[in-house]
Formats: C-alpha cells, sequence, structure tokens
C-alpha cells in the first residue's frame, strides 16, 4: 500500500506544487520561535505558589476532632479536680478525726485478714459487710467536692468511719472466741 501512495504522489507532483507556501511565513515562525524561547527563559523564575484550599468537609471533621478532645480533656480535669478537697479548710478537727479513722480501719482491716486466713470463708462474709460501708463512704467522698454544706458531708464521713472501726472489733472479736473454741482441748498442762 505504502508503494501504491509513492507511485501516487511521484505521478502527481505538479499538482501539489501549486500550492506553495509564501516566502514570508517561514521567517515569522522562526521569528516566534526565538520570541518564545526569550519567555521561557524569564518564566523560568520561580513562579507564584497557589494557595491551598480546603473543602468544607475537611475543615468540619478537623474542627470536630478538635472539639471532642478538647471535651475529653475538660472532662478528665474536671474528674481529677473533684477528687481533691481539702480537708483541712472544711473544719480542721474533722480532718484530723478522718485520718485517725481511716488509719483504725486500715489497720484492723490488716489485723482482720491475718486472723481468717485459717478460715477465708468467715473471711469472706465479713469483708462483704465492711465492703458495703467502704462504698457508702466512697460514694460521701465524691459527693463532698459539689456539697453545699461539706461540714456536714465530713461528719457523715467520720462517722461511717467510726462504724467501720466498730463491726471490724466485733468481727474481731468473733474470731477471736472462735479461734478459742477450736483449739485443741487435749493440751497438756507444764507443772
Amino acid at each position: 500500500m505504502s508503494k501504491r501512495l509513492e507511485d501516487f504522489i511521484r505521478n502527481n507532483k505538479e499538482d501539489f506544487d501549486d500550492l506553495e507556501p509564501r516566502m514570508e511565513l517561514w521567517g515569522n515562525i522562526v521569528a516566534k520561535l526565538q520570541e518564545q524561547e526569550k519567555q521561557e527563559k524569564v518564566v523560568a523564575m520561580p513562579a507564584k505558589r497557589e494557595a491551598k484550599t480546603f473543602s468544607l468537609g475537611f475543615v468540619l471533621r478537623v474542627a470536630a476532632m478538635v472539639i471532642m478532645v478538647m471535651g475529653i480533656s475538660f472532662v478528665f480535669y474536671i474528674k481529677t479536680q473533684s477528687n481533691k478537697v481539702d480537708y483541712a479548710a472544711i473544719n480542721p478537727e474533722y480532718a484530723k478525726q478522718r485520718v485517725q479513722y481511716a488509719s483504725l480501719v486500715e489497720s484492723k482491716r490488716t489485723e482482720l485478714k491475718s486472723l481468717t486466713k485459717t478460715n477465708p470463708v468467715l473471711y469472706q462474709e465479713f469483708s462483704t459487710e465492711i465492703a458495703k460501708m467502704d462504698s457508702t463512704y466512697k460514694k460521701l467522698n465524691k459527693d463532698l467536692a459539689t456539697s453545699p454544706n461539706q461540714e456536714r458531708v465530713l461528719r457523715a464521713m467520720i462517722r461511717n468511719l467510726q462504724l467501720q472501726t466498730e463491726v471490724l472489733n466485733q468481727q474481731l472479736n468473733v474470731i477471736e472466741q472462735f479461734n478459742e473454741l477450736n483449739k485443741p482441748k487435749n493440751e497438756t498442762k507444764s507443772i
């Protein structure tokens, strides 16, 4: 097929040559190419950066995430601040009593735990009773920060600690009596 095309062009060459371009056309093309090269050299300087645009959806998602992080941080801050109550600022006398009873309750609990190692079922029964009272104490401690009458709540906390001490003393007495009854009866008395 290409052979036929070449033959056609050779045979009809005179018909193609009647439409030649003007002579000044090549001069115009060369001038425009030179002009374009000069412009490209000038354009080589750093161009102005386009401003980035963000879609509204992207901006709203970022804003929502920032609000969520701030909200969680605020809630965490409030929770940590509410647990820090200055008992001495409410009433110094009650603050001392609270510390005394709290340490007394803790020592009685460790004593109870050591005495009931031989009988864990008895310890479990006693500890559930104290756990109920302790949960009440913790609730009072939470309420103390937001209560308008903090002195009254502090007195209730001290009363709860006193009751825990009394219950622990009774439990210790029961354990001592239980241990006395379970001592071996055939002990020999030394003379």
